[in-house]
């Protein structure tokens, strides 16, 4: 036979064990070349450019 629990658990102590679990919005910051918003440590997606310098070469778009 297995264990099993000596009390039962409330559910507001499930919902406290729970509490990191929700889903948070990602940090943004604003790019230093073109001031769009933009994950940080990543490469900007609008512009190419990390830590002052292109990396990815953008596409212009086709009218």
């Amino acid at each position: 036979m297995a264990p099993l629990p000596k009390k039962r658990c409330p559910k507001a102590h499930q919902g406290n064990r729970r509490s990191h679990i929700a889903i948070k919005a990602p940090a943004l910051v604003l790019c230093s070349q073109c001031h769009s918003p933009k994950l940080s440590h990543h490469a900007c997606p609008t512009c190419g450019t990390y830590a002052g310098r292109e990396v990815i070469k953008i596409k212009a778009e086709k009218k």
